[in-house]
């Protein structure tokens, strides 16, 4: 294998992470039918399976697992990793619940959604950072109920098909509001302006490093090493000159919450010391990430090399 294919089988997109989603779909029939505890017996046999025979998933989840295992309390080694991956399905089960009507949201608590209300109430739009830490199509189901809560969701799904077409078959409300973008282009940024401007959020991810080659990413620490984050959320703020909020939503025991937490009113990047105003602000969000790994740390599902640092443009080519 060449030096340039392994870097690229680092990337987050070259791993197909729902590739039991035919079992899943199985495993959601025998929920409908039996209850959650028969889905979980039947679960671990398809789980064993996965673990064994998806090395580099596995050696992702055991090292971010002994990273954490530095700061609180949590299963390390082989253990772990399943009841990672357990979690993991869990996650799977749970959106299949979502947009098939079957999940029961009276209980979700709210935090810090006052600031969001004001927002909507001002038709003020924002740049909604959300990492893949717990389930944020809780947060896309419940947008659906909320009048004047606009999401657009910025996607790159090639990877994950099988599983977009699970829900789709669910609910094709699920496929409602998403954007493929492998990168923010210009012409991007132009379409996503008007949305801000109509009193839209939008919504990217905040902890998987972009397509391009090389993406534009800062490295700043998280669990005691560095690594990638990418910058585009925090450029795309500032050229809309908007608020970024955080979204964090897990469950937390019985219950889900969602947490909305205000990163920057509205960023200004200046010319000198531009790539580390970029690192200061992908440094807060990893940071309060971090925080949110520490209160549920099987909840975080990056089954890749987060710590991988493959060759990477942390310079600012759009002066």
């Amino acid at each position: 294998m060449s030096q340039n294919t392994k870097k690229e089988n680092q990337h987050w997109a070259s791993f197909n992470e729902l590739s039991f989603v035919a079992g899943m779909r199985l495993l959601f029939w025998i929920f409908r039918l039996f209850g959650r505890w028969p889905f979980r017996v039947v679960l671990y046999p398809v789980l064993l399976w996965y673990v064994l025979t998806k090395p580099r998933p596995r050696a992702a989840s055991r090292d971010y697992l002994r990273r954490v295992s530095g700061y609180v309390a949590v299963p390390t080694g082989m253990p772990g990793v399943i009841l990672h991956f357990a979690a993991f399905a869990e996650n799977i089960l749970d959106k299949m619940l979502l947009w098939g009507g079957l999940y029961k949201t009276e209980n979700v608590q709210f935090h810090g959604v006052a600031k969001m209300e004001q927002l909507i109430s001002e038709r003020r739009g924002a740049v909604l950072i959300c990492s893949h830490l717990g389930n944020l199509e809780l947060c896309r189901v419940l947008s659906l109920q909320r009048p004047g809560l606009r999401l657009t969701i910025l996607v790159h799904t090639k990877h994950a098909q099988a599983f977009n077409q699970l829900l789709a078959a669910l609910n094709p409300a699920s496929q409602l509001n998403l954007m493929q973008v492998s990168e923010i282009t210009p012409a991007t940024a132009m379409i996503l302006a008007e949305k801000v401007e109509q009193g839209e959020f939008i919504v990217i991810a905040g902890d998987r490093v972009p397509l391009a080659k090389p993406p534009r990413v800062a490295l700043v620490n998280f669990f005691g090493a560095k690594a990638a984050f990418p910058v585009g959320p925090y450029i795309l703020a500032s050229i809309l000159q908007c608020p970024i909020y955080m979204l964090f939503s897990h469950q937390a025991g019985q219950h889900a919450e969602i947490h909305f937490e205000l990163l920057h009113a509205a960023p200004r990047l200046p010319r000198k010391g531009r790539e580390q105003a970029l690192a200061d602000l992908a440094g807060s969000y990893a940071s309060r990430l971090e925080y949110h790994c520490l209160r549920v740390p099987l909840q975080w599902f990056n089954f890749y090399d987060f710590w991988h640092l493959p060759e990477l443009d942390t310079t600012d080519a759009a002066r």
